[in-house]
């Protein structure tokens, strides 16, 4: 179903994709568009060790394109180092693939929003939080991705480099 990566060499293992799922702070969501074109939008998200969530409008192009089709995939680049006297980058990735499903119950959605809160405000206090989620919850609209496979990849020099 899923293809297997060619350059098994630079394949991460699942903790390091785990951990790059974990360290990213933005992503990008490719969803099935408008007239077969594809749909890629970049978005900040969190992961859960589980599920990936993200927060958008109540409408627009994203909502009409999950519910035409639930299936996507989310990349996210962990790191992109320009090496210009090789002609290359040294880079580090994961994407998922999986189904996206929009969040309808309140302690779901709260749950999901909270847990993006304490992504990007580390350091702020539960009230802190709860006001914020507060003052966004009327337009907001929250998605849920459920991972089907996972994969992460290297450049080779990156991969070399760990095995010396």
């Amino acid at each position: 179903m899923f293809y297997k990566m060619r350059r098994k060499r630079q394949l991460l293992s699942q903790e390091e994709t785990t951990a790059v799922l974990n360290r990213g702070t933005s992503g990008v969501l490719a969803l099935s568009g408008d007239d077969g074109y594809p749909y890629a939008v970049p978005l900040s998200y969190v992961y859960d060790g589980e599920k990936i969530y993200f927060h958008c409008a109540k409408n627009g192009h994203k909502l009409d394109a999950v519910r035409r089709n639930e299936k996507a995939s989310f990349c996210v680049v962990d790191k992109d180092e320009i090496v210009p006297e090789e002609y290359t980058t040294y880079f580090r990735s994961a994407i998922a693939f999986g189904r996206i499903r929009i969040l309808e119950e309140t302690g779901e959605k709260w749950a999901a929003m909270d847990k993006l809160a304490l992504k990007y405000a580390p350091n702020s206090t539960v009230d802190d939080r709860q006001q914020a989620i507060c003052r966004e919850w009327a337009p907001l609209c929250v998605l849920e991705m459920t991972i089907d496979h996972v994969t992460g990849k290297e450049a080779i020099e990156l991969a070399k480099a760990k095995q010396v």
